[in-house]
């Protein structure tokens, strides 16, 4: 069952827009360690090329309703600008979808790309086009390389969370770009050997059969676990729970993935949320699968969770 199928069960029934697009991004460009006087128009403009880059493209097969879009925020930090418009900048990015029958939302990517580098010429046009990801300038087609492959692993994730294995096109999508990706002396983040935690690694985890069990894993924490807990607290908890011991598990048969860190960063307060109000049998029991998943934040747990 198609992943809009979920959605209109999930969500009011708003207008119905044809062709709406999936996507509703802010995009935000801080240059504080650059002389914005001389560039300030130019990143005005960089920023509002890039928002319509990314809101106005059809991503997907899938018709989106208004409430449908995902929403996410990248934030593209310049520290750097040559004079032949080569940026080094870093990019966050952050996405969440809802919580069922909550004004909450859940973190989909809460991630920090912090070697981006591009080139950008005033008013150039900013287009992504997946048969030729590099472009005839690498450094320029770095730029619209990066964006899309984070909208792809966005979807990804987003499709996941709702149905099964869902985001596997979008993933193979985000990975076609990482097999053609624009090469220079300047870029990086493409290759295994740029680091152990980046676009490579991301799209290799999410797409290398070995660690299949990983989309199960985030199918079953987001609707077996967060969006039936308006419905039943306490076998959306023991649901949790079976969901974080399948992670051990994975972390166990797959150590030093990239994908687990990339999954539970900034989400303790999440998981504290969820066993806080719970019996002390299932906090014990949470605890002790928290502080083996989530090591930066044990004294949190221990001490939130008693």
């Amino acid at each position: 069952m198609c992943k809009k199928i979920y959605l209109l069960v999930l969500l009011t029934v708003a207008v119905f827009y044809a062709n709406a697009q999936e996507i509703q991004a802010k995009v935000t460009i801080l240059a504080q360690q650059i002389p914005t006087t001389i560039y300030k128009n130019r990143i005005n403009t960089l920023q509002s090329q890039l928002t319509n880059m990314i809101n106005n493209r059809k991503w997907t097969k899938d018709v989106f309703q208004t409430q449908e879009k995902i929403q996410c925020n990248f934030l593209l930090n310049v520290s750097n600008v040559s004079d032949d418009n080569v940026y080094k900048a870093s990019l966050t990015i952050q996405a969440a979808r809802p919580v069922y029958n909550a004004t909450y939302q859940s973190p989909l990517v809460n991630f920090q790309d912090g070697d981006f580098t591009f080139k950008y010429v005033e008013y150039q046009p900013i287009e992504f086009n997946e048969n030729r990801v590099g472009g005839t300038d690498p450094l320029a087609g770095n730029l619209t390389a990066v964006f899309a492959y984070y909208i792809y692993i966005i979807l990804g994730l987003d499709y996941d969370s709702f149905e099964a294995k869902a985001g596997d096109q979008y993933f193979q999508k985000a990975q076609n770009i990482v097999n053609n990706a624009p090469e220079g002396k300047d870029i990086s983040g493409w290759k295994a050997f740029d680091g152990n935690r980046n676009r490579y690694w991301l799209s290799n985890n999410l797409t290398n059969t070995k660690y299949n069990q990983v989309h199960d894993i985030l199918y079953s924490y987001f609707r077996s676990g967060l969006d039936m807990m308006y419905q039943d607290q306490i076998t959306s908890r023991n649901n949790v729970l079976s969901t974080l011991s399948s992670l051990m598990d994975f972390i166990s048969q797959n150590p030093n993935t990239m994908i687990v860190q990339f999954f539970i960063q900034n989400r303790s307060d999440e998981f504290i949320g969820i066993f806080k109000k719970a019996d002390p049998v299932t906090k014990s029991k949470a605890t002790e699968l928290l502080t083996r998943i989530d090591v930066s934040n044990i004294a949190r747990y221990r001490t939130e969770l008693k």
